[in-house]
């Protein structure tokens, strides 16, 4: 996203050295789009993220990527939300030395090579069999980390995590297109699997999933959303000590301040604006 006055950034913006052809569908191809919201953002003057492996992942996907219609708020968004799970995930880490990090949903996100944790970490990714390959081509290997090739919502896959160390359990872009009660499911597994630790992740209100035929990249996908939450305080209820820590209206979520001043005043007009509050949410709870 643009943060000086001459700066626009489009498909354009990066060469084409395209070597993987990809074609993903509905869910599926969202994840391009939040791969080239970090990419822009990475080329910006002063980026929010950081994150100069997603644009080397554009240059090397056979996609065209005017598709989503990334703009530089909605670019912005993506990297402030990401971030802020950043963060959330080294300060557990820092306070958790021996932990399971588990990736849910992980698409294209380069979070391991972000965060890069320490040695005594075990960090699984989990996604589709098809994005998992993808993710293989793109990106290297390293020690302590695992890919798993599944849908979330499959028996079965979470017997491969080991349950004897805490975690911290990470999902963006993911609990929208579950069904409530899938999400209702999905939280109890993690809950019951792991001894404590916490869940970091963002949702839409029920708002942002009426309105869903306004985001570009959902409905060029043919995507689907289903569930909103609105209250965060609701889940406490889905296991026994499960408490919301934190939540953070996403037009509130930390970054701002890279934006030049006009995505800024946006921002706090949409922040201010009473049916855009509770549009999202960036939440942790510890379990």
């Amino acid at each position: 996203m643009a943060t000086g006055r001459r700066t626009h950034l489009t498909a354009g913006t990066f060469s084409r050295m395209a070597t993987e052809k990809v074609t993903f569908t509905q869910a599926r191809e969202t994840l391009l789009a939040t791969l080239y919201g970090r990419a822009l953002d990475s080329r910006s003057k002063n980026p929010i993220l950081g994150d100069h492996a997603a644009a080397e992942a554009v240059e090397r996907i056979d996609y065209d990527f005017r598709k989503p219609r990334m703009t530089p708020m909605t670019a912005a968004g993506v990297a402030m939300r990401a971030r802020q799970l950043d963060v959330w995930t080294r300060e557990f880490l820092a306070d958790h030395r021996q932990a399971v990090v588990l990736h849910l949903a992980c698409g294209l996100d380069t979070r391991v090579s972000r965060v890069d944790p320490g040695p005594g970490v075990r960090w699984f990714d989990v996604d589709y069999p098809d994005v998992i390959e993808l993710r293989h081509k793109l990106f290297p290997d390293r020690d302590n980390y695992r890919t798993i090739g599944t849908s979330v919502t499959d028996d079965g896959w979470l017997d491969q995590v080991p349950a004897d160390r805490p975690a911290i359990v990470v999902a963006e872009g993911l609990t929208m297109y579950l069904t409530k009660a899938e999400g209702r499911r999905l939280i109890t597994r993690l809950t019951d699997h792991f001894p404590g630790g916490q869940l970091v992740f963002d949702v839409y209100g029920t708002r942002g999933i009426r309105i869903q035929k306004w985001v570009p990249a959902v409905k060029r996908s043919g995507a689907t959303l289903y569930w909103g939450v609105d209250d965060p305080s609701e889940l406490e209820a889905w296991h026994e000590g499960l408490t919301c820590m934190t939540a953070i209206d996403s037009f509130d979520v930390p970054g701002s301040d890279h934006l030049r001043r006009s995505t800024r005043m946006l921002l706090r007009a949409c922040a201010a604006f009473p049916p855009f509050k509770k549009i999202g949410q960036v939440l942790r709870y510890r379990f």
